[in-house]
């Protein structure tokens, strides 16, 4: 089978499209031909070791010092079972399923295992393989954060980069959930976020949401460039800073912000689960919840997409065609 392999950290040399073994699925996994995946921001990161401050050593240590253990990338897809292994139940042959599979990865590839009770469900019948394999990434990073963030239903909630996966999961999922939505955004991407749901927009070219005298429940920071002492004073007391993208000096700022002020800061790697995937698939059935898809490419252009979510313009998600 064909396969996208990151031997080394950086970009694009560091991807090549290779013919590796087909893998056979194990006890209580299946085997997905993958129909379409996606190259988001964490594929970008992994690729090229471009982490936020203070976790290159750690990163390295993790995930392999000069490329990555793991040489498929990608992690999140929707393709078809191919074949089950021994004890499977959930899942039959010929379903169509999408999921994610987090740090595990290998989504970049015509084919890959998974357990069946991973962050795996079937596919939606009204989505297109595309906007499946867009589903979970963002939405599964959303929720995680909106649950340990306790979002609730009158919240005011602030979306800072809300026009990526991340932040365009986060104005339909906030909707879902009954906050009222503000996103910050650049001129380019206002309609995108007002069609999406946002009751309010901020444009950060003309606006700094710091300095506009609102206070918020909630601060989701999707770019990574709102820590607590740039937000501090828009917080409400007793409000919580979502840092999706948190360095290793606003982490540690964690404890100290629990002890002294009745504001939480929430940070560490988001997850997917099971529930969560079938949640964002009941949402998609219902229209409730939709991936923007910025664009589309090829497997073997697949390089030419990592440059352009490099460029962190894309809107919403870039999708990767993997079957012919």
């Amino acid at each position: 089978m064909q396969a996208v392999l990151c031997n080394k950290y950086g970009l694009p040399e560091g991807l090549q499209l290779c013919e590796v073994a087909k893998p056979a699925p194990k006890r209580g996994e299946v085997l997905i031909k993958v129909h379409a995946t996606t190259v988001s921001s964490a594929d970008w990161r992994m690729s090229g070791l471009n982490v936020p401050q203070g976790f290159t050593l750690m990163m390295r240590l993790a995930l392999g010092w000069h490329g990555p253990r793991q040489p498929i990338l990608g992690t999140e897809f929707a393709g078809m079972v191919e074949a089950v292994g021994t004890d499977v139940r959930q899942f039959k042959v010929g379903d169509s399923v999408f999921g994610i599979k987090d740090a595990a990865m290998g989504c970049h590839a015509q084919y890959m295992c998974m357990s069946q009770d991973g962050a795996l469900a079937l596919k939606p019948a009204n989505l297109s393989d595309a906007h499946a394999a867009a589903l979970s990434f963002g939405g599964t990073t959303v929720l995680s954060f909106f649950r340990r963030g306790q979002l609730g239903r009158g919240d005011r909630l602030l979306i800072n980069g809300a026009s990526g996966a991340v932040g365009t999961a986060a104005i339909q999922l906030g909707n879902y959930f009954g906050a009222e939505v503000t996103a910050v955004c650049s001129t380019a991407n206002l309609e995108l976020v007002k069609s999406l749901g946002a009751a309010h927009v901020i444009d950060y070219t003309q606006q700094d949401f710091t300095k506009n005298g609102q206070a918020y429940d909630v601060i989701m920071d999707t770019a990574g460039n709102a820590p607590f002492a740039r937000c501090d004073a828009s917080l409400k007391e007793g409000g919580r800073l979502l840092m999706v993208l948190a360095d290793l000096p606003s982490m540690l700022k964690m404890p100290w912000v629990a002890l002294t002020r009745r504001k939480r800061l929430i940070a560490a790697p988001a997850t997917g689960t099971a529930q969560d995937i079938r949640l964002l698939a009941e949402l998609a059935q219902k229209e409730r919840y939709m991936p923007v898809i910025d664009r589309s490419y090829p497997l073997h252009q697949i390089a030419d997409a990592y440059r352009y979510v490099a460029t962190g313009r894309k809107r919403g998600n870039v999708v990767i065609s993997v079957k012919p």
